[in-house]
């Protein structure tokens, strides 16, 4: 640098810098403009776009509308009516307040504002080019207030660069108003786009309501609402029910005091509420209210005031996880206290959506299963694709329907599993038939240990002696160091079934439907789709889309059965996974034996079979281990020997 002397800035650069702190891209133009528009109390917005934004942004409302002798101070920058001293700053209840938005706006656009009060007789409008008033005069105008920004970025050609796709930068505009809208109901609000109506709400809409505007069905109608209080803070709105859950978390929308943020503090109190609900790579939808006195929370910490901070962090964590808790709790337990009937009706309809993924535990069985096959043998040559898929056939039925992968190999084999020298020259060890062993038979312990009449078996080529069943969830086994092992028979369906996908499922192999299937979009599923479809179709699926919503399933995977690719490619669509990859660990998820499930012994020992030879075995796709062992140092110390 060079030692040059301390100066004033230019008023037009200083704009700009402010301007580059205020407008990164179209949608925050969106963004503040609105927010003057529900300040002014305006009770219908209109919004058009060009080109993404780039070419034109209008805001149009029917608000309080702004004096002509106001108009120039507007794009002053710090002028604002909405504070006035310091004290306003511990109590700031609108949107906007800096007076930072219409003079950093115009400062990199061709900007006009044209207003007029209720009651006046005509109204006044003033033009802005690259930060310098360069018209104004009178106007005709109803009331309210009028704003273009036309050529956004024009002065400042170098910002252009950085912006996305004109598409791309639409759907944030899109995305913006979605916010804006919920947490303002009883305004009505519209977008246009390139000349093409993107949505209209009506002013006075639920919240389930504008909702279902921009999210699919399925997801709107298994959303549970919440309220809670505690002290002088408030929380409300709605939060999905756990087996609606997704890969990603864009549909967590969180408010505070009627302000869209991203708040690290916030999600995380969301995350809480669901802990032992859902795994790390699942979220939830929810739409999140705080409410709470302007003096404890500041809002002034971000220029575009997207972050804000708390004055006591702890209350407002625990408000959150204890609101949304409380009402996935009435939700699983389906009666809290009160009428029964009443509270039946209130949770009938959550309760069928995941209906499917409940499985009744063991001890509510009358009988003890029966195995499905008369031997083993019987078992592994079975022609699976013979048989009905309904839910009583759970292990085997599932696992045949994606094949088996017993002449797979992989280099993955030789990796250990768990640490427990578990290598692969043991379980390529060839066997041909189990082997076992006659031991006195145990009598049935109080944790309801599922034993075989033989008392150990062998899985053949691993060294493994299958021991039994606990607790309906967990395998029994000896590991060929002689460890005690528990498997968890769901997540090692998992790894199982993901496995088989990725190899068969990228190969653009598709069978032809005699009758295709169609289903209609949503408009967000339709961007999905258009971003889904080249995976798609290497995974099998012939797709056509007529008439911008209606989509044909004209050929699925050779795998899939017409009713599980139909789910398939309704959960691809309803953003539940991000990528392929994604959806291949969710379906395997929904395919695999369930915890809480009874197998019988040759379910178990073909589980067992196939897993041992599949790569990457010691976790299941999610991350979560497939295999816990305790060796015999490990038992004496739990039992105080050592």
């Amino acid at each position: 640098m060079t030692n040059s002397k301390i100066h004033v800035l230019p008023a037009a650069l200083r704009n700009q810098i402010a301007a580059g702190e205020v407008v990164e891209r179209p949608s925050s133009v969106v963004k503040e403009l609105v927010e003057n528009s529900i300040d002014a109390g305006s009770t219908q917005v209109d919004v058009t776009i060009e080109r993404g934004g780039q070419g034109l942004i209008c805001v149009r409302d029917n608000g309080a509308g702004i004096a002509p002798d106001e108009l120039k101070l507007a794009v002053t920058r710090h002028a604002t009516s909405k504070i006035a001293n310091v004290d306003d700053l511990s109590a700031i209840t609108s949107f906007g307040f800096r007076g930072e938005a219409l003079p950093s706006i115009g400062s990199v656009s061709r900007f006009k504002m044209t207003s007029c009060q209720k009651g006046a007789s005509e109204g006044w409008f003033i033009s802005v080019e690259g930060g310098e008033v360069i018209d104004e005069g009178p106007a005709v105008i109803p009331g309210g207030t009028s704003v273009e920004v036309r050529d956004l970025f024009f002065s400042v050609p170098a910002r252009l660069k950085f912006l996305k796709t004109e598409s791309t930068e639409a759907r944030r505009c899109n995305q913006t108003l979605f916010k804006i809208s919920l947490a303002n109901l009883n305004a009505g609000l519209s977008f246009i786009s390139n000349g093409k109506e993107q949505f209209r709400l009506p002013p006075g809409q639920s919240l389930p309501e504008r909702l279902a505007a921009f999210w699919p069905r399925n997801i709107c109608d298994s959303l549970l609402d919440f309220s809670h209080e505690a002290g002088e803070m408030k929380v409300y709105g709605c939060a999905g029910i756990p087996a609606a859950a997704q890969g990603r978390g864009d549909r967590i929308v969180m408010f505070v005091n009627g302000r869209p943020v991203q708040d690290k503090l916030l999600l995380s109190a969301v995350r809480g509420a669901y802990k032992g609900r859902l795994i790390s790579r699942e979220y939830p939808q929810a739409v999140l209210f705080l409410e709470l006195p302007p003096h404890l929370v500041d809002v002034n910490v971000h220029p575009a005031k997207m972050e804000v901070r708390f004055q006591d962090e702890r209350p407002v964590f625990s408000v959150i996880r204890n609101g949304i808790a409380q009402a996935l709790s009435r939700y699983e337990l389906g009666i809290v206290d009160g009428d029964a009937h009443v509270q039946e009706q209130m949770f009938s309809e959550h309760r069928a959506v995941a209906k499917e993924t409940v499985t009744p535990s063991r001890a509510s069985l009358p009988i003890e299963p029966a195995a499905k096959f008369s031997s083993w043998n019987e078992f592994k040559n079975t022609d699976f694709t013979t048989l009905d898929n309904g839910p009583e056939q759970h292990a085997s039925s599932v696992n045949a329907a994606f094949g088996s992968i017993s002449d797979t190999t992989d280099s993955d084999f030789t990796a250990p599993l768990s640490g427990n020298g578990f290598e692969s020259d043991i379980i390529r060890e060839e066997s041909s038939n189990y082997r076992t062993e006659s031991k006195p038979p145990d009598a049935e312990s109080s944790i309801n240990i599922q034993k075989s009449s033989h008392a150990v078996l062998r899985v053949p080529g691993s060294g493994i002696e299958y021991l039994g069943q606990v607790a309906d969830t967990y395998l029994i086994l000896k590991l060929p160091n002689g460890s005690l092992g528990l498997l968890d028979q769901h997540a090692a369906h998992e790894r199982v079934i993901y496995h088989n996908m990725r190899n068969q499922r990228t190969k653009g192999d598709s069978r032809l439907l005699a009758i295709p299937v169609e289903l209609t979009l949503h408009s967000s599923e339709v961007h999905r789709l258009q971003e889904l479809w080249e995976e798609l179709q290497s995974a099998g699926f012939v797709l056509e889309l007529e008439g911008g919503q209606n989509l044909f399933m004209r050929g699925i995977p050779p795998g899939l059965e017409t009713g599980e690719a139909r789910e398939y490619l309704r959960a691809a669509l309803d953003g539940q996974a991000k990528t392929l990859d994604d959806l291949w660990i969710m379906l395997s998820c929904k395919s695999a034996i369930k915890a809480n499930q009874p197998l019988a012994v040759d379910e178990a020992l073909a589980l067992l079979e196939i897993w041992v030879q599949c790569p990457q075995r010691e976790y299941c796709p999610h991350g979560r281990p497939v295999l816990v062992s305790w060796s015999s140092l490990d038992m004496e110390k739990l039992f105080k020997r050592k």
